[in-house]
């Protein structure tokens, strides 16, 4: 099959391109699938979803070698550390960064669902929803496939996850699926990345300050997030059908 045909993979139904795009880069390098991404399948319809999280500059440093003004999603919660804005505005500067978009839920939801800020500590998933799943829906309007910096060391349902999932109507990009801790360091040491702030304190992975906290298990860097609930995931990858009912 002629690859380079958009018209050819246009036609493509999502089944085949999965298989094919499975078969040709399941252990390929994340430049590699970043590159095929941006610039063969999705040249105009590819977005990043990023939390600028502990691990996110990674990511954000390979979007930059390629396409420094691809759109970035940035789902500003209301819930973020300090630490991590002040993070986004330093990456932002220092990788060049020109496409990033702060996507803030509704005010009027929020006005009537958490009107004081305590949705988290009642209800999570209502909380995860209202911030991050229900804003990020229109956000994606657009985008035929969006990229994400997932990896398999982070356990769960993560552990199988393969470099291109098609879910609720778009394709997904998992560059980093086949990771280990000792990539990420690697990468961020050759190129003297800033690390998060909050990682020196403990914190391996890092969501809003509500449901996050340090965590020194070296099996789960996730271990910090939701600690203490059966919660694990915030829904952005969860299959709508599967995804809790919360309003």
């Amino acid at each position: 099959m002629p690859y380079g045909d958009s018209l050819t993979r246009k036609n493509e139904t999502s089944d085949a391109r999965l298989a094919r795009l499975n078969a040709e880069l399941r252990d390929a390098s994340a430049q590699t699938i970043l590159r095929v991404a941006m610039i063969r399948e999705w040249r105009d319809g590819l977005t990043y979803v990023s939390s600028f999280g502990a691990e996110s500059v990674a990511m954000l440093a390979l979007i930059a070698e390629v396409k420094p003004d691809l759109p970035i999603i940035f789902l500003e919660t209301g819930m973020h550390f300090p630490q991590t804005l002040d993070y986004k505005d330093e990456l932002i500067e220092k990788l060049g960064l020109t496409g990033v978009r702060e996507i803030p839920p509704s005010e009027t939801e929020r006005k009537v669902l958490d009107p004081k800020g305590m949705l988290w500590k009642t209800d999570p998933d209502a909380c995860c929803a209202l911030r991050k799943v229900r804003p990020l829906e229109p956000a994606l309007e657009g985008f035929d496939a969006w990229i994400t910096g997932r990896k398999r060391f982070h356990g769960g349902a993560r552990m199988s996850m393969p470099v291109f999932e098609f879910a609720n109507g778009r394709y997904k990009v998992n560059p980093l699926a086949n990771w280990t801790p000792e990539d990420v360091e690697l990468l961020i040491k050759q190129r003297n990345l800033p690390r998060h702030p909050l990682v020196a304190q403990g914190y391996p992975s890092i969501g809003c300050w509500p449901c996050t906290k340090p965590s020194d298990n070296p099996d789960d860097p996730r271990a910090g997030r939701w600690a203490g609930q059966e919660k694990t995931e915030c829904g952005l990858h969860v299959d709508k059908t599967e995804r809790p009912r919360v309003f």
